[in-house]
């Protein structure tokens, strides 16, 4: 872990002041896991996704659940409270408290049993449901509680909000999915809860106090079931509170249209069903025992388009009476922002047609892929019938419809990537009321933002009448603040008019509690306080949410307190795009999209330590804490701030993935600058800066280069003396390749005066392809010349060396190095850029950072001019292709299949699908593009000793097995050079860029 156990900075209450030490020395000789009490890891577990931030106590990353029970009873000595936490992902702040945090992540997340006759599972608590899911899908079975964040949602934090998901009006709601919960409770105690009949009660073993608990619990649902009954809105989307007629003697019975079973539907109590939903503030569950559901295998969807909101919000009740698997909806608001979002653009421009103020998205889903497509028809001849003709936009391929379902799931975050201090606020966005009152209810409700000057966003799930609304407001100022506390009253109001719930997903945490009362009473509100001191006497079990609440608009808990502030310091990238550097941290909401593991390539440092504090959303608030001062002074050029970014590798995957656009390749990049302002640059990282500067001279020391990789023990030293790896051969300079460059005729400052029917293109010869692969142009000149373009090596205007990007220096911080070399490639390429050449680079890496951190570090006309300009090679030939001015007959391979790794930048800026178009022009040739993350070489990253180990981590999570898994003629295309260096040391076989596998396809006369 990047932080010191022993540090103990612990926050201002007064019972733990005189025992900082003492607690910190005594969870982590306890413990077998891991307790952290510094200032950096109490701050960034302060927040969840919510609008709130209370410093923790302490945290803890518990290895067994011995170490909860340990945690637990140490807590109860000392008057601590505890404070489970799945994913960080609640809208309510569940997840935050003046309390001991459990993080179960990252060691209890296994699988624990899996019974493929019942169709049931256990699980531990820190399991994420994608990883669950992943591991049911050969069996044809899955857990069906799909909610948004699967990537990331824990089934222990499912279980404490009683998650929902889009398909709840075919399989429920958490709780009905749920069948047992072995939990440890706040005397430290384990506890099965489960269903059970009077009889099995009384003779199903448990200890005193055990059966204790349980007889007055049923006996609180026998005495006040007059009350539960009737107070209680009577409809499936209702999560507030305790789940109090899970009491009841007959069981709770609650209504879904699907021929699925419900298992929730039960003729006698469970008490399982009392936790679900209780936010950990009853125990702590320990162990989880859920139903699985066969895979649905043939689904439809249709994307029905309305000219207003209020039109599609009438329709959902006739839609539904179609017997969907789910009807979600999607406003004007998210389909505007994810044009602007590159990882959703081209899904939303392909099936949103014209200009829709809202859109429902149907999903059939029966066995009989042709009874679903008769339900797509009744939809189309339904949406006739409503006066919306041709409105229908049919979705068949499965692949497709995922494509549209990931829009969909980043809903939330999408509509976070709002820049500037307003933002869509989550504190009523889940109302939920009955079908008929849909359109009714959320006209209504538009008509109070208006009252208070706002407007609100809306999406999710229409066919249970529960939609995410979430008003625009900038909570940093007081006035709005005092606007949401109004809408809220405003919007409750109109609940209980329609007799809904205020509280239909995301459960009730800090924003909802308070209310509680007024939903359903003050009798209601005291079984509740009843239940909580059953369960826990002396309210260790996260206080403060359902019963005895705090005010869900006390500043002093919220993230932008009153307070609040950025200390003023001088940038050196611009920031203007999103307003300054301290609103571009703020762009992360904390939802982490950065957590999921299974695809993609954020975030790879996370995928490989689980680490909160090395996660993209960990070092963002880390981030935002340190420029408002709240990690004390300094924080922002500390060494904490530095372990903190260690393992970052800049791989830009926040930059595509993440919806909110956070960007911390680039934060990396400022902070690094900030950072050796104060502190002094090490050897090593000036080594690496300054390779382009020094490359020319490498060919007179070569020879010591060798030396060091043959001679035993040489690496050692070298490791000893300068940091990088022993295990790591230095790389070699190659002085033939880099002399034929240097005397080719195309090495000009200026247009070839070569005759041919095609334009020239100018190629960028970057420092790494130049002086170490110099292969890899002289590849690319031939396969240019051969397909009849002049291919023209820039040379810079002035002195000798040749161009560079500037990229080293950017990765270690040293932007006044980087603008000396910006300039240099900016006034030796806008010539070409003026005269309409095409500009083209190899190396991903460099290429792509001017396209990208260009116009940070020389912001203006020039730099825009050059970003919009520059083409990676397989980027041109794909372009050329399209307009038809590329035929290049190439001849087979003797190889019949390829393997494609991305670089991270290329996955970010680019587009794989070039590669993959470009490598189809050879014949018989099978192309598999490989889902993976940063190979792990990232630059120096592999290179350096510390983070060596971590590197290989990356490779081994999927390159390397996925190669090592492949056929011995297969051939490995990667266009990074660090991509190459890695697959080579990881696997021992050769990687190639794309312009090296279309060479050897030349036709064999070609020069």
């Amino acid at each position: 872990m990047p932080f010191s156990k022993d540090a103990t900075h612990i926050s201002n209450s007064s019972i733990r002041q005189k025992n900082d030490s003492h607690f910190a020395k005594r969870f982590n000789s306890e413990l077998e896991g891991d307790a952290y009490f510094d200032v950096f890891s109490r701050g960034i577990y302060s927040t969840d996704a919510s609008i709130y931030q209370i410093e923790p106590v302490g945290v803890i990353i518990p290895r067994s659940m011995c170490d909860i029970a340990k945690t637990i009873e140490i807590a109860a000595e000392h008057g601590l409270s505890i404070l489970p936490r799945g994913g960080g992902t609640s809208q309510c702040g569940q997840t935050v408290g003046h309390s001991l945090i459990i993080d179960t992540t990252k060691y209890l997340n296994k699988l624990i049993n899996f019974n493929l006759d019942d169709r049931t599972c256990r699980v531990e608590p820190g399991l994420v449901l994608d990883e669950l899911n992943a591991f049911l899908q050969p069996y044809g079975l899955w857990f069906p509680v799909d909610v948004s964040t699967g990537s990331r949602a824990t089934i222990g934090g499912m279980v404490g909000n009683n998650s929902r998901g889009s398909r709840s009006i075919v399989y429920g709601t958490m709780r009905d999915n749920v069948k047992s919960i072995q939990a440890i409770l706040a005397n430290g105690s384990e506890m099965k809860f489960g269903a059970h009949s009077a009889d099995e009660i009384s003779n199903c073993g448990l200890f005193n106090s055990e059966q204790g608990l349980v007889n007055k619990l049923l006996e609180i649902g026998r005495e006040e079931s007059i009350e539960i009954s009737t107070r209680f809105p009577d409809l499936m989307r209702r999560v507030g509170g305790y789940n109090l007629d899970a009491l009841l003697p007959e069981g709770a019975k609650r209504g879904v249209w699907s021929d699925a079973t419900v298992h929730g539907a039960l003729n006698h109590p469970n008490l399982a069903h009392l936790l679900v939903g209780s936010e950990g503030t009853l125990a702590f569950s320990t162990e989880i025992e859920l139903y699985l559901q066969p895979i649905p295998k043939n689904k439809v969807l249709g994307i029905c388009h309305f000219p207003t909101f209020y039109q599609a919000m009438a329709a959902t009740q006739s839609i539904v009476g179609l017997r969907p698997s789910a009807v979600e909806l999607v406003d004007k608001n998210m389909i505007e922002l994810s044009r602007e979002i590159p990882l959703f653009k081209a899904t939303v421009e392909e099936f949103v047609k014209g200009a829709p103020e809202a859109l429902l998205l149907v999903e059939f889903a029966e066995p009989d892929q042709i009874a679903n497509i008769r339900q797509l028809a009744k939809l189309k001849e339904l949406m006739g019938d409503l006066g919306f003709f041709k409105s229908v936009i049919e979705v068949i391929s499965l692949k497709e419809q995922r494509a549209i379902w990931e829009v969909r799931k980043a809903a939330l975050n999408i509509m976070m990537s709002m820049r500037g201090d307003g933002k869509p606020i989550s504190f009523i966005e889940d109302c939920a009321v009955e079908l008929q009152d849909l359109a009714e209810f959320t006209d209504r409700l538009t008509n109070v933002f208006k009252k208070y000057d706002t407007s609100g966003t809306w999406y999710a799930h229409a066919s249970v009448g529960c939609l995410h609304v979430r008003p625009i407001l900038n909570l940093k100022q007081e006035l709005d603040v005092k606007k949401m506390r109004s809408i809220a009253e405003k919007a409750f109001e109109l609940v209980r008019e329609y007799k809904g719930s205020h509280s239909g997903e995301h459960g009730d945490g800090l924003v909802r509690s308070e209310f509680h009362t007024k939903m359903f009473g003050k009798k209601v509100v005291s079984i509740f306080e009843k239940i909580k001191d059953q369960f826990d006497p002396n309210s260790i079990m996260n206080p403060g949410k359902i019963v005895r609440p705090f005010k869900m608009d006390d500043r002093s808990l919220m993230r932008y307190k009153p307070y609040y502030k950025h200390e003023k310091f001088s940038t050196t990238l611009d920031w203007s795009y999103w307003g300054s550097f301290g609103q571009a941290v703020e762009m992360c909401n904390n939802n982490g999209a950065c957590r999921k593991l299974n695809s993609g390539v954020m975030c790879p440092s996370y995928m490989v330590t689980k680490n909160e504090h090395d996660l993209t959303r960990g070092r963002a608030n880390a981030l935002r804490l340190a420029i408002s001062g709240q990690l004390g002074p300094n924080a922002l050029i500390s060494d904490n701030m530095a372990q903190s970014m260690k393992l970052c590798v800049s791989c830009k995957g926040c930059k595509r993935e993440c919806p909110t656009g956070v960007d911390m390749a680039r934060m990396k990049i400022e902070f690094l600058f900030q950072y050796y302002k104060k502190n002094s640059m090490g050897l090593r990282e000036k080594l690496i800066a300054y390779i382009p500067r020094y490359s020319p001279l490498i060919r007179h020391f070569q020879w010591l280069i060798d030396f060091a990789n043959k001679v035993p023990y040489s690496r050692t030293l070298i490791e000893k003396a300068f940091g990088f790896s022993r295990f790591r051969s230095l790389p070699k300079w190659k002085h033939a390749g880099t002399r034929s460059l240097e005397k080719n005729k195309l090495f000009q400052n200026k247009k070839c005066d070569v005759k041919s029917d095609k334009p020239p293109v100018a190629l960028l010869a970057d420092t790494f392809n130049f002086y170490f692969e110099p292969e890899n142009i002289l590849a690319a000149i031939r396969v240019l010349s051969f397909a009849g373009y002049t291919p023209i090596i820039v040379k810079p205007i002035s002195g000798r060396r040749p161009l560079c990007c500037g990229r080293t220096f950017l990765s270690a911080g040293l932007v006044d190095e980087a603008k000396v070399e910006m300039n240099r490639l900016v006034d030796s390429v806008l010539p070409y850029v003026h005269d309409n050449i095409p500009i083209v680079g190899l190396e991903p890496s460099c290429l792509l950072t001017l396209r990208d951190e260009l116009i940070a570090v020389l912001p203006g006309k020039k730099s825009d001019l050059i970003a919009s300009n520059v083409r990676l090679f397989e980027e041109f030939l794909a372009d050329e292709i399209t307009a038809n001015n590329l035929t290049l007959h190439l001849k087979s391979l003797m190889e019949k299949k390829v393997l494609i790794h991305g670089h991270c930048h290329q996955k970010a800026l680019s587009n794989l699908n070039v590669v993959e178009k470009v490598l189809k022009l050879i014949p018989n040739l099978d192309i598999e593009i490989l889902d993976t993350s940063c190979c792990g070489m990232a630059g120096a990253f592999g290179y350096q000793a510390e983070t060596y180990e971590t590197s290989i981590k990356m490779g081994e999570m999927k390159l390397f097995p996925a190669i090592r898994a492949s056929r011995p003629d297969t051939i490995i295309v990667a266009d990074g050079t660090s991509c190459r260096h890695q697959i080579i040391h990881g696997t021992q076989k050769n990687a190639l860029h794309v312009a090296r596998i279309l060479e050897r396809c030349l036709p064999s006369d070609v020069g």
